[in-house]
């Protein structure tokens, strides 16, 4: 069976107005007809649903190519919400740590002119 789908653009490359191109992917068993920008960034993808599918398919019991769908989506929304929140969490001390050094920095200048006035000033 055949599909056709909307366009797949890397996040990379939404912004620029390039042409799309066709490429075939094959997930679970059905060739699928994909439109975007990079055609290898498809295959990408579509491997890694392939195989999210069949290892969801692999440790349950059903044979419904929907609900492997759905479990696969499911398990790709999990560890992308945990990508997420590890992301927030570095982002957040990474904010912190900046704040640490900006005062570090102001504490450092402030002494630094103490010096230099003393030196000026005896």
């Amino acid at each position: 069976m055949n599909h056709t789908a909307s366009p797949v653009t890397p996040p990379s490359q939404q912004a620029s107005p390039v042409e799309s191109k066709a490429v075939a992917v094959e997930i679970y068993d059905q060739i699928y007809h994909l439109r975007g920008t990079d055609p290898a960034y498809i295959e990408q993808l579509a491997r890694v649903v392939d195989a999210k599918m069949r290892a969801v398919s692999a440790h349950g019991n059903t044979v419904d190519s929907l609900r492997v769908a759905v479990l696969a989506a499911l398990n790709i929304c999990d560890e992308l919400e945990t990508l997420r929140q590890r992301y927030d969490a570095l982002a957040g001390s990474l904010s912190l740590s900046q704040v640490t050094i900006r005062s570090r920095a102001g504490s450092l200048a402030g002494m630094l002119d103490e010096i230099l006035d003393d030196r000026r000033v005896g």
